[in-house]
């Protein structure tokens, strides 16, 4: 099998869990490519590299079997910027602290790796954003798995965004920004910002006001089969939008269309996982701390 790595961040104690985790795809005769950022860790560690190829931001990587994000949801969500539209499927490993996305914990990667090279395993296909904008933005990545957002910047003052759904006007939200989300990002930023929690596999957008200054305005659901456009307006004539925390600074002249992107994000999940049981885990359901 033909497998990527990408990771980023790791602590000296991570040393150790790398070098592990390479020696199993080795004993699985793997071939094993890494992005460039990864490599710069593991060769000024004393990882040894097995010969291991580099990729970067916008090489192809259509003949992997499946890929390893090594981190947290920030760094599954950056590995979806070296796949794109190459829908190579994910394993997250999750080294960082929630871990919605990146749901395999160091403890269980061998076993989960045992039943992935067995095919014991299912694709979780998640839906993807995309924004068409003029002038083009983001370099190319003007995709998101979890949300795009438009925020004030450089003002404590609001500012107002007119957003339209097919044309029609939604509303105009007096507000700090707005966000529209995929199901998969339902669980975070918009979720802290009120939102409703989204089953995956539901066929949906949600648009969420950021503190917005009219309390009866409130997240709404559309299908995403939509396509949703704005327009901003602010004191500042400057604003930020962001793609996964990917930021533009861009000014009211810009305009910004939002639709379903043609391909989608692949999840590998081993067989018994299910949505259910990381929302129940992550956000303590069922626990009563009194006992």
């Amino acid at each position: 099998m033909n497998v990527g790595i990408h990771g980023r961040d790791f602590q000296q104690k991570s040393n150790l869990f790398i070098e592990k985790l390479l020696d199993v795809l080795v004993g699985y005769n793997a071939s094993i490519s890494a992005s460039s950022k990864f490599l710069k860790h593991v060769k000024s560690s004393t990882i040894s590299t097995h010969h291991l190829k580099s990729f970067d931001v916008g090489d192809s990587l259509k003949g992997l079997d499946f890929f390893i994000s090594l981190g947290g949801d920030g760094t599954l969500l950056e590995s979806v910027t070296y796949i794109g539209k190459a829908e190579v499927p994910i394993l997250g490993i999750n080294t960082g602290r929630l871990g919605f996305l990146a749901t395999i914990s160091r403890e269980d990667v061998e076993k989960s790796l045992e039943t992935i090279f067995k095919g014991n395993y299912k694709i979780d296909a998640r839906t993807v954003l995309r924004l068409n904008s003029d002038p083009p933005l983001f370099q190319g990545l003007n995709f998101a798995l979890n949300d795009f957002t438009i925020m004030k910047k450089d003002t404590s003052s609001m500012i107002t965004v007119h957003v339209y759904v097919d044309g029609e006007l939604l509303n105009s939200y007096w507000s700090d920004g707005v966000i529209v989300a995929t199901p998969t990002g339902s669980t975070g930023y918009s979720l802290s910002c009120g939102g409703p929690l989204v089953y995956p596999k539901s066929e949906s957008f949600i648009i969420t006001p950021v503190s917005p200054h009219n309390l009866t305005a409130r997240p709404i659901v559309l299908s995403d089969s939509s396509e949703i456009s704005f327009q901003i307006e602010g004191r500042s004539k400057k604003f930020l939008i962001s793609m996964d925390s990917r930021l533009e600074t861009i000014d009211d002249s810009v305009k910004l269309k939002l639709k379903k992107e043609k391909f989608k994000v692949k999840l590998i999940q081993p067989n018994g996982y299910h949505y259910f049981n990381t929302l129940r885990q992550k956000l303590n359901w069922g626990i009563d701390v009194r006992n």
